[in-house]
């Protein structure tokens, strides 16, 4: 399912309720960037994910940056297969 609300109404943006597995596709707005260019999640993202981690899910974040460095849909099957 694609914009999945939990019970406690957090929203994912992909979930498997069955084996309580999300992904978070992380677009720009969440993250920082530092003066030596490092991206660093920023404090809401961070929150949100303690608190779905808490809850007992598993939780995989796919970063703007990195998916965007992908280069066809191959590349993009591997990398989502490397992160489940």
């Amino acid at each position: 399912a694609f914009e999945f609300v939990t019970e406690e109404g957090l929203s994912l943006d992909m979930a498997h309720p069955g084996t309580m597995t999300a992904i978070e596709v992380d677009g720009p707005f969440h993250y920082l960037e530092s003066k030596g260019k490092q991206r660093v999640e920023n404090g809401r993202t961070r929150f949100k994910s303690r608190i779905v981690r808490q809850l007992g899910w598993t939780l995989i974040h796919v970063p703007y940056f990195e998916w965007d460095a992908l280069i066809d849909a191959a590349a993009q099957d591997s990398y989502l297969q490397s992160k489940l």
